[in-house]
C-alpha cells in the first residue's frame, strides 16, 4: 500500500516549515493557496502594510485594492500568473503611514507532489523606495547636467558672438592680444617708436551734402572696408576711423623693427592710394559724379601707446606730437599724394622713390619739419609687400595685372570667388 506522506503530518506544521525562510526575510513576503486566499506573511509584511491588518483567507488581489494599488498592476498580476506562473513588476508605487514607497512584487506558483496544499502562490514585495530616490536623483542629475551643457552652449555662442562684434571695433591685432590673454585692459602704457599714418578724403563734406543716405552709406562704408582690409594686409595697426579719416599705426603691439615697420607703412599708402584709384569706376557706377580725392600723411616718432579713457569706456590708442604731425602732414598733402616727415623718410629712403618736398613749421611746433613726397618704391622693391592686383568688394571683383607673371594667379582667384558665389546661390535656394 502506497504511503501518503499528505496524511502523516500536520497541515499547519507543514505550511509553517515551508514558509522558514520568508520568516525572517527582509522583504514583506507571503504565501496563498491555489485560489490566491493568503495562508502565511511575515512580520516585514506586517510591519510594511499596518493597514491591512489580518489578511489570513484574504482574496491576495483584493489586498492589493486594499492597499490602493492601480488596477493596471492588479491586472498585470493576475494575467502574468495565469500566463506563465510568474510575476515580476519592478515598480508598484504604495502609500503607506501617508508617504508614497516604491516596491518590487515577485511571485510564482509553487508545486510540490506531497502536500497538495503547499500548491499555491508564494512572493514577496521588495522595497525599492531609495533605490528609486538615487535613480531619480541620478536622472535629475543627468537633465541638470544636459541642460548646463545647453546653457554653457549658448554662453558660448553668446560670448563668441560678442567677440566677433567686439572684432570688428578693435584692430585685429589688438583683438588677438586681449583674447589669448596677453594684453590686460588696466595694463601700463608704454612708450614706443612707431610710425603714424594718417589720410583723409579731400572735401568729402561737399560730396557727401548731395548723396542720398544710402548711397553716402555705400560710398563711405566700401572705403573704409577696403581701405582697413589693406591697413590688416600690411600688418598696421587700425587705431581709429573719425569721419572719413584713418589712423593707423606700425610697431604696436607687434613690431619688425623701426625700419620695417616704417617700410610696410609706406607700402600700405601706395596700395591705398591705387586702390582708390581702382574703385572710382565702382563708386561712379553707383551715382557719384566727383572723384574721390585722397590725401595722406606719414610720420616716426616715439608716441605713448595704451589704453585712455574712462572707466566706463577704453580707447587703445597713441598719443603725442608724432600722431599730431603725421594728421598735419596729411592736411597740407597735394590731392592724390603722400606726404611723410624726414623720420620716415630716412627709415625707408633705401626702396622709395621720394622728392624732396621743403620745409613747413605745422601749426603747434616751434621748428620747421623737413617734408618729402612719396611717390613710389625703387626697382626691385616694389614687388614686396604682398599687394594684392586681384581685389573684391562684396560682389564687384576687379583685376589690375600689370604683370603678366601674376595672370596663374589672378585666373586661381576668380575661379575660388567663382565657387564661392556658387555656395551662396545654393545656400539660399535651398
Amino acid at each position: 500500500m502506497a504511503m501518503n506522506l499528505q496524511e502523516l503530518f500536520d497541515r499547519n506544521s507543514i505550511i509553517e516549515l515551508s514558509f522558514y525562510n520568508f520568516r525572517n526575510a527582509i522583504t514583506a513576503a507571503y504565501f496563498a493557496d491555489k485560489e490566491l486566499r493568503v495562508q502565511r506573511v511575515n512580520d516585514n509584511f506586517r510591519s510594511f502594510f499596518p493597514v491591512l491588518g489580518n489578511v489570513t483567507d484574504a482574496y491576495f488581489p483584493d489586498v492589493l485594492k486594499q492597499l490602493n494599488v492601480d488596477e493596471k498592476y492588479i491586472q498585470s498580476f493576475e494575467h502574468d500568473l495565469e500566463d506563465s506562473g510568474r510575476v515580476l513588476i519592478p515598480v508598484i508605487p504604495i502609500t503607506t503611514g501617508g508617504e508614497e514607497r516604491i516596491f518590487s512584487l515577485l511571485s510564482t506558483r509553487t508545486q510540490d507532489d506531497n502536500f497538495s496544499y503547499l500548491n499555491g502562490v508564494q512572493g514577496q514585495f521588495i522595497d525599492r523606495t531609495r533605490e528609486h530616490e538615487l535613480r531619480m536623483e541620478h536622472e535629475r542629475l543627468l537633465e541638470e547636467k544636459a541642460r548646463d551643457r545647453e546653457s554653457i552652449k549658448a554662453k558660448s555662442q553668446q560670448l563668441e558672438d560678442l567677440a566677433n562684434r567686439l572684432a570688428k571695433y578693435l584692430s585685429p591685432q589688438v583683438y588677438d592680444s586681449i583674447f589669448s590673454g596677453n594684453r590686460d585692459a588696466n595694463e601700463s602704457f608704454a612708450r614706443k617708436n612707431l610710425t603714424i599714418f594718417f589720410s583723409d578724403i579731400a572735401q568729402f563734406t561737399e560730396i557727401s551734402d548731395g548723396m542720398e543716405p544710402e548711397r553716402l552709406a555705400f560710398v563711405i562704408n566700401t572705403y573704409l572696408s577696403e581701405m582697413s582690409e589693406i591697413a590688416i594686409q600690411y600688418g598696421g595697426t587700425i587705431d581709429k576711423f573719425i569721419g572719413d579719416a584713418v589712423l593707423v599705426f606700425f610697431g604696436d603691439p607687434e613690431t619688425e623693427g623701426d625700419a620695417n615697420d616704417a617700410i610696410k607703412c609706406v607700402r600700405m599708402a601706395l596700395r591705398m592710394r591705387e586702390r582708390v584709384a581702382e574703385l572710382q569706376g565702382l563708386w561712379e557706377s553707383k551715382g557719384v559724379s566727383k572723384p574721390l580725392r585722397v590725401r595722406m600723411g606719414i610720420n616716426t616718432g616715439f608716441c605713448t601707446v595704451g589704453n585712455f579713457g574712462s572707466e566706463q569706456r577704453l580707447d587703445y590708442t597713441v598719443l603725442g606730437s608724432p600722431v599730431n604731425l603725421a594728421a598735419r602732414l596729411q592736411g597740407v598733402a597735394e590731392l592724390d599724394k603722400i606726404l611723410i616727415s624726414e623720420s620716415t623718410y630716412l627709415l625707408i629712403r633705401d626702396v622709395a622713390e621720394c622728392v624732396h618736398a621743403g620745409e613747413m613749421t605745422p601749426k603747434g611746433f616751434t621748428r620747421p619739419i623737413v617734408t618729402y613726397q612719396l611717390d613710389g618704391l625703387k626697382s626691385g622693391h616694389d614687388a614686396e609687400g604682398g599687394a594684392q592686383k586681384l581685389t573684391r568688394t562684396g560682389q564687384h571683383v576687379q583685376v589690375s595685372i600689370p604683370d603678366r607673371r601674376n595672370i596663374r594667379q589672378a585666373i586661381a582667384e576668380l575661379k575660388r570667388i567663382q565657387e564661392e558665389f556658387e555656395e551662396q546661390e545654393d545656400v539660399l535656394s535651398s
